[in-house]
C-alpha cells in the first residue's frame, strides 16, 4: 500500500476489494469524530455521484444492536438513587453520601458487563474476601461499622440486579448494559443483517466486542481492518501491540486466514521534537511558537494537517489564550471536566453566597462579602454588571456581613442580571434553578458572536444549562430536594460527572483534540503537550471495589491493559507523522511533576535508525541581571512637586522617615500620591488597632484640656473607657463586626491598652505627679530656613499629646507596638538620618523641633509610651556623653538635628539624585 493516511488506505481498499456496491457496505468506526473524514475522502476518490456507504462509530452499532438508548452519567446516577431509595434500607442515605461510593461502583458495574463477567460470581467472590478479612473477629467484637460494611458488600448483587432490571424496562442502560444486551441479541441480528460490516481502525477490544465481532467474521458477514505496524507487532514487548498481538494468537478467524494490515510507516523517517519547559503557560506559549513558526515558514500552511494533542485537559483555556492571531480558523473535538468550566465556577459561587446566606442566619438574609465580592469580580459577570461603586463601598465600611436589603440599595446601576444574581433563594428548588438559567440567558445575550473567546464561553454555558435542565427535571420527580443546601450537594455531585462536549468543522483549521478524539486520523505535524508521568499515560490509580489481582483473575481489564490502550494511541499519533513535538513540564509540582513520560524515554532508548531526535529544554528568557533596583531620576515635573510639598502641605516626620527606609515608597505615597488598595479588613489590622486607642485616649481626655488633672478625672475617663472603645471602634471600623472572633480579642485588648494607661496615670497622680494636658493630636508645623536649602521648607506632623509634667513640658508619641529605652538613644550625631532604626528619633526631634519657638518653660522632653511596655512609662529621648544620658531637650541638640534634618531635605530636593529602591 501506498504511504497514505489509513483513512487514504481503506478508500482504495473499498473501492478496489468489493465486488459489491460501495453504498452496501458499513462501516464501524472507533469514534463518531473519523465519519467526517471518511467522507471527505470517499468524496475525493470518487469523480461521479455515489451512494456512501452507511458509517457508523462503535457505541451507535451496539446501541442498534441492543436496541437500548444510552444514558450519561447525570441521568444514570438519578436512576441509581432512585432504586437505591426504593430498596429495603435502615437508613437512606443523602444523595451526597451516596454518590461518593455510587460512581464508584457504577463503573465496576460498566465494566463487568462490557467484559460478560457473571456478576454474581464477582459479588460473592468479593463478598468472601471481605469476610474472611474479618475471619478472626468474634461475633462480639464486629462493630456496626463493619457489620454496615458486611451489609454494604452483601447487597451489591440486589443493587446490580435492580438498576439493571429498571434500567432494562425504561429502555435505556449505561454503556456496558448496552454490550451485554448486544450480545444476547447477537444471534437474531447476525440472521438478519443484509449489508457486510467493515470494522475498521480498532486496537484494544472489551469481550463483548471480541465476541461480537469474532462471530460476524465467522459467519462471513464481517471483516477486521487493523492499523498497526509491523514494528509493535514484532516486539512481544511492546504494549503499542500488546491487544493485536493476543487477537492474532487467539482468535479462531486467524487460524485459517491471513492477519493483514500490518504497515510500515513508524520506522520511517521523522522528526522528533521532544521539548522541556516550565509549568502549563510555558507549554501553552511553546505551542503557539510552533504553529506561528509553521505558518512563517508557508503563509499558505495547511494547518488542517496539523493536530494539536492536549494530554492535559486542563491545558485548553491557556493555549487558546496563547494561539497566534494568524491562525484562521480551529476546531476543537475533546471533553473537558465540567469542573473547570468557567461558567460552572460562577453558579458554584451563586450557590455558596446563597446557601451561606440562608444558613447563617435564620431570620435574616445576610451575605458573606467574599462571596459577593466573588460573584461581582467573577470575569462573565463583571463585564455586565457594573458594580464598582458597591464594591467600594462594602471595602470602605468593612461590611463583612451585609444584608441583602443594603446589597440592594447600595448598587447605583442596577439591571436585570444584578437582581436576579440577588434575588434570594427562598422559593423552591425548580424555581431557584429556573433562575439560574435565566441568568444563563442574560449572559449569553450579552455575548459576541463574533469573539472566538465568546464562542468557547457558549459552550460552556450550553454545557451548564443542560446539567441545570436536568436538576430541574429531577426535582420536579423527588420532593425532598427541599433545600439550597441539599440542591448544592445535588449540583456538586452531578458536575462532577458532567462533561463540555466541544464540536465543530473538523475538515479546516487547526485541530485541537483530546488522546481518545484522535483514533483513526492522521496528521503531517503532531504537537502533544503534558508529556509527564501521571498525565500521559495517566497514573496508575483506578476508583474500583475490585482489587487488582481479583481483576486479572477474572479477566477484567487492569492499569496493564490501560497502559497498553495509551501506549497504542500515542504511537499511532507518531505512526505517519513527519514532524513531531513532544512537551513536557519540567517543574517539580507534586508527586508527577518535572518526570518526563516513560514515553519519550521509550523512543529515546529504542530509537529508530531514521528518527530524528532533538531533546532541548525551554525555559523563559531571564535577563542577564535577575533584579535590578528601582531608580526613578527626579524630573522637572517632580522637583516642581517637591516644592509644592516643602511649601504648602509640608514635610512630616513619618514622610522623612519613610523615606530614609526607602525613598521609592516615598515616592510612590508622598510624591505621586499613590494610596494602598483600600480592602475589607475582616480581622482588624494593627495600624486600626492602633488609631482606635489613640481615638479613644483623645475623647477621653478632651474635657480635661488645660488643667491639672485629679484622680477622680481618672476615675471618671475608666468609667467611661469600655464605651468609648466601642463607640470608636464602630467609628474607624464602620460595619465591621466587633464582638466575634479574633476581632473580639482585639476589641478587648484595646480596652485593656486604654485601662492599663489610665491606671498607670491614675498611680503617677497619687504619687504626687502634677500633670496638665495641653494638646491631644494637634499638628504644628515650622518653617525651615537656611542658606544651604533652595527654598524655605515646612516641617508639619500631628502630635499625639503635649503635657506639662511637674514643671516640664512633655512631647509624647503612642506607640501600639513594643519600644524599647535603648532605641531612642544616641551618643554621636553621624548617620542619623541614614539608618532606619533610628525612625523613632528623627520623629520625636521633629517635634521638639516644631515646638521649640512655642514652648515658655524651663525644659522639654519628648518620648514615647508603648502599649506593650507600659510598665516603662514615659520613656524619653536621651543623648549619651560617656555614662550620662540627657533627656532634656538643649537649642545645642536641635542644632545638631537641624543640621542632619537639612542634610536629609537636601538629598531629597537634589535633581542629581534619583529616587533609588533600598532592598535591605
Amino acid at each position: 500500500m501506498e504511504n497514505n493516511t489509513f483513512l487514504d488506505n481503506l478508500v482504495a481498499y473499498l473501492y478496489n476489494s468489493n465486488s459489491a456496491s460501495v453504498s452496501d457496505i458499513v462501516i464501524v468506526l472507533p469514534n463518531q469524530r473519523a465519519k467526517v473524514f471518511l467522507v471527505e475522502k470517499l468524496k475525493n476518490k470518487f469523480s461521479n455521484a455515489f451512494f456512501s456507504p452507511q458509517i457508523i462509530s462503535i457505541e451507535e452499532f451496539i446501541q442498534e444492536l441492543s436496541g437500548i438508548r444510552n444514558i450519561d452519567p447525570v441521568e444514570l446516577l438519578f436512576e441509581f438513587y432512585e432504586v437505591y431509595t426504593a430498596l429495603p434500607n435502615d437508613k437512606v442515605q443523602t444523595f451526597e453520601q451516596f454518590s461518593n461510593w455510587a460512581k464508584t461502583l457504577l463503573q465496576d458495574f460498566n465494566e463487568i458487563d462490557r467484559y460478560l463477567i457473571d456478576p454474581n460470581y464477582v459479588f460473592s467472590y468479593l463478598k468472601e474476601i471481605k469476610v474472611l478479612e474479618r475471619w478472626e473477629l468474634t461475633i462480639e467484637n464486629k462493630t456496626d461499622l463493619i457489620n454496615k460494611q458486611l451489609e454494604f458488600w452483601n447487597k451489591l448483587p440486589l443493587y446490580y440486579e435492580c438498576l439493571y432490571k429498571c434500567l432494562l424496562e425504561k429502555g435505556i442502560g449505561y454503556q456496558g448494559l448496552i454490550y451485554r444486551e448486544a450480545v444476547n441479541n447477537l444471534e437474531f441480528y447476525a440472521s438478519n443483517v443484509v449489508s457486510k460490516l467493515v470494522f475498521a481502525g480498532f486496537n484494544a477490544l472489551n469481550q463483548a466486542e471480541e465476541k461480537i465481532i469474532q462471530h460476524l467474521l465467522a459467519i462471513d458477514k464481517a471483516e477486521i481492518l487493523w492499523d498497526i505496524d509491523q514494528v509493535f507487532v514484532h516486539d512481544k514487548l511492546h504494549d503499542a501491540g500488546l491487544f493485536v498481538r493476543r487477537f492474532k494468537e487467539n482468535w479462531t478467524h486467524y487460524k485459517t486466514h491471513p492477519f493483514e494490515w500490518i504497515v510500515d510507516e513508524f520506522s520511517q523517517e521523522k522528526k522528533i521534537e521532544i521539548i522541556g519547559t516550565s509549568k502549563t503557560i510555558g507549554q501553552a506559549k511553546i505551542v503557539s511558537s510552533i504553529i506561528e513558526e509553521i505558518i512563517s515558514k508557508d503563509s499558505n500552511s495547511n494547518l488542517d494537517k496539523v493536530a494539536l494533542v492536549l494530554g492535559d485537559e486542563n491545558l485548553l483555556i491557556p493555549v487558546l489564550h496563547s494561539l497566534p492571531s494568524s491562525v484562521p480558523s480551529l476546531n476543537i473535538t475533546m471533553g473537558y471536566s465540567s469542573k473547570n468550566n468557567p461558567v460552572q465556577i460562577l453558579v458554584a459561587k451563586l450557590f455558596k453566597m446563597h446557601n451561606n446566606a440562608l444558613l447563617r442566619n435564620a431570620t435574616s438574609y445576610v451575605f458573606y462579602y467574599k462571596d459577593v465580592l466573588d460573584v461581582l469580580s467573577n470575569p462573565i459577570v463583571e463585564s455586565y454588571v457594573n458594580a464598582t461603586s458597591l464594591v467600594g463601598v462594602i471595602k470602605k465600611n468593612n461590611y463583612t456581613f451585609i444584608t441583602h436589603q443594603k446589597v440592594i440599595s447600595l448598587q447605583e446601576n442596577s439591571n436585570q442580571l444584578f437582581d436576579l444574581i440577588f434575588q434570594k433563594w427562598t422559593d423552591s428548588s425548580i424555581e431557584i434553578l429556573e433562575r439560574i438559567n435565566e441568568i444563563l440567558f442574560l449572559i449569553k445575550q450579552h455575548l459576541d458572536v463574533n469573539s472566538e473567546d465568546d464562542k468557547v464561553v457558549k459552550t460552556f454555558l450550553y454545557s451548564i444549562f443542560k446539567v441545570i435542565n436536568k436538576l430541574i427535571s429531577y426535582c420536579s420527580k423527588n420532593e425532598y430536594v427541599d433545600s439550597v443546601e441539599i440542591l448544592q450537594s445535588f449540583y456538586k455531585q452531578i458536575i462532577d460527572v458532567a462533561e463540555v462536549s466541544f464540536e465543530g468543522e473538523p475538515l479546516s483549521g487547526l485541530q485541537i483534540m483530546g488522546v481518545l478524539e484522535s483514533r483513526v486520523l492522521d496528521f503531517e505535524t503532531v504537537i502533544i503537550t503534558s508529556m509527564n508521568e501521571g498525565k500521559f499515560p495517566a497514573g496508575k490509580s483506578v476508583n474500583s471495589f475490585i482489587p487488582y489481582d481479583i481483576k486479572r483473575e477474572i479477566g477484567l481489564p487492569t492499569f496493564k491493559e490501560k497502559d497498553a490502550i495509551y501506549t497504542y494511541h500515542f504511537y499511532h499519533l507518531l505512526l505517519r507523522a513527519k514532524n513531531i513535538y513532544l512537551l513536557y513540564n519540567t517543574e517539580s509540582e507534586g508527586l508527577d511533576g518535572g518526570e518526563k513520560s516513560r514515553f519519550i524515554t521509550q523512543l529515546e532508548v529504542e530509537k529508530q535508525a531514521k528518527h530524528i531526535l532533538n531533546h532541548r529544554i525551554v525555559q523563559p528568557n531571564v535577563p542577564n541581571i535577575a533584579y535590578e533596583k528601582l531608580s526613578i531620576p527626579k524630573s522637572e515635573k517632580v522637583l516642581e512637586r517637591l516644592e509644592e510639598i516643602a511649601s504648602v502641605k509640608g514635610f512630616s516626620p513619618s514622610a522623612l522617615t519613610t523615606y530614609v527606609r526607602n525613598p521609592i515608597q516615598f515616592y510612590f505615597q508622598r510624591v505621586l500620591s499613590i494610596k494602598e488598595a483600600e480592602e475589607v479588613e475582616e480581622n482588624i489590622a494593627l495600624n486600626t488597632l492602633g488609631t482606635i486607642i489613640h481615638k479613644t485616649l483623645e475623647e477621653l481626655y478632651k474635657p480635661y484640656l488645660e488643667k491639672f488633672l485629679m484622680v477622680s478625672d481618672i476615675d471618671f475617663m475608666m468609667a467611661m473607657a469600655d464605651e468609648e472603645v466601642l463607640k470608636q471602634f464602630k467609628e474607624i471600623y464602620k460595619e465591621g463586626e466587633v464582638k466575634k472572633g479574633k476581632n473580639l480579642l482585639a476589641f478587648e485588648v484595646a480596652k485593656r491598652n486604654v485601662f492599663n494607661f489610665l491606671k498607670a496615670e491614675k498611680v503617677a497622680i497619687e504619687s504626687g505627679d502634677a500633670v496638665k494636658v495641653m494638646h491631644l493630636e494637634k499638628t504644628f508645623s515650622r518653617e525651615l530656613k537656611d542658606n544651604r536649602l533652595p527654598y524655605t521648607v515646612l516641617l508639619s506632623g500631628n502630635v499625639d499629646r503635649i503635657e506639662i509634667r511637674n514643671n516640664v513640658l512633655r512631647i509624647i508619641d503612642y506607640k501600639t507596638g513594643k519600644v524599647e529605652q535603648n532605641t531612642l538613644r544616641i551618643s554621636n550625631w553621624e548617620g542619623l538620618t541614614t539608618d532606619i532604626k533610628n525612625e523613632k528619633i528623627i520623629q520625636l526631634l521633629c517635634y521638639a523641633f516644631m515646638l521649640e519657638q512655642e514652648h515658655t518653660m524651663p525644659s522639654m522632653e519628648v518620648g514615647i509610651i508603648s502599649f506593650k511596655n507600659m510598665k516603662a512609662g514615659f520613656m524619653p529621648f536621651g543623648f549619651k556623653e560617656g555614662r550620662e544620658i540627657f533627656t532634656t531637650i538643649t537649642p545645642e541638640i536641635l542644632e545638631e538635628f537641624k543640621t542632619q534634618i537639612i542634610d536629609l531635605l537636601l538629598e531629597i530636593l537634589n535633581s542629581e539624585i534619583p529616587f533609588e529602591e533600598k532592598t535591605t
